[in-house]
């Protein structure tokens, strides 16, 4: 494998420097911080990309106070004692985007983060409390037990919540294959998983950087060079 100084390095001539680089790669992230966060905003970020899947993310945001006022907010305690007809009615309402299949998703993940609050005190505790160390065990269990948080959109809702998570992006997993990490083009066995865990774990031992800070220079060392004003103020890799 190469070693990440070099990779670092090449980061950060591309982005204009070493100052420059540091400014893309916006705030350390802090786990433990989570475990203040509501319930409702979790289950608002949950909802936030999932609709963003598949779709144009702008639209989203743009539309994102409709939404929560469709969805009162996202208190899982108030969605859930909601009627059938609620539900039904959300399919037409011009405040949000109709997906059938998403709109019932938030309802699934009310029950999904209300269990977990029960459990732990509150869904961010439980995110709090969880390894950082493994990614790959904490994307496994949303997805099991959430709705429609499996792959990648588990891995953005990590990261748009504030956990230090790593992105496999297109460009970040071009950057590990470059450095040597044997692994397919589009990474999803347990066994590239796995290698690919197992590496970030290790840059993070030795650069004392966050998961997301290594996994964001990664993208950006590698592939398109998009100017700094597309990827300022922009959370993904």
């Amino acid at each position: 494998m190469a070693g990440f100084r070099k990779i670092r390095e090449r980061a950060a001539r591309r982005k204009g420097g070493e100052a420059a680089l540091l400014k893309l790669l916006g705030p350390a992230p802090d786990n433990a911080a989570l475990a203040e966060v509501p319930d409702d905003r979790i289950l608002s970020t949950m909802a936030e990309r999932i609709f963003a899947a598949g779709f144009v993310w702008r639209v989203i945001e743009a539309k994102w106070p409709g939404f929560e006022e469709a969805f009162l907010g996202f208190q899982p305690k108030t969605l859930l004692f909601q009627p059938e007809d609620f539900w039904h009615d959300l399919t037409s309402d011009t405040r949000i985007v109709r997906n059938g299949q998403k709109i019932m998703a938030v309802r699934d993940n009310a029950m999904f983060v209300e269990r977990i609050a029960k459990e732990h005190g509150s869904f961010g505790r439980f995110m709090a409390a969880w390894p950082a160390d493994d990614q790959i065990g904490l994307t496994t269990y949303l997805g099991k037990h959430g709705s429609r948080l499996g792959g990648a959109t588990a891995q953005y809702f990590l990261r748009w919540l504030g956990w230090d998570s790593y992105i496999l992006s297109r460009d970040m997993v071009l950057a590990l294959r470059d450095a040597g990490l044997d692994i397919a083009d589009t990474p999803g066995s347990k066994k590239d998983l796995l290698k690919v865990q197992t590496q970030i774990n290790e840059w993070a031992k030795e650069t004392g950087l966050p998961r997301m800070h290594i996994s964001r220079i990664l993208a950006m060392s590698i592939g398109e060079n998009y100017a700094t004003e597309t990827l300022e103020g922009y959370a993904g890799d």
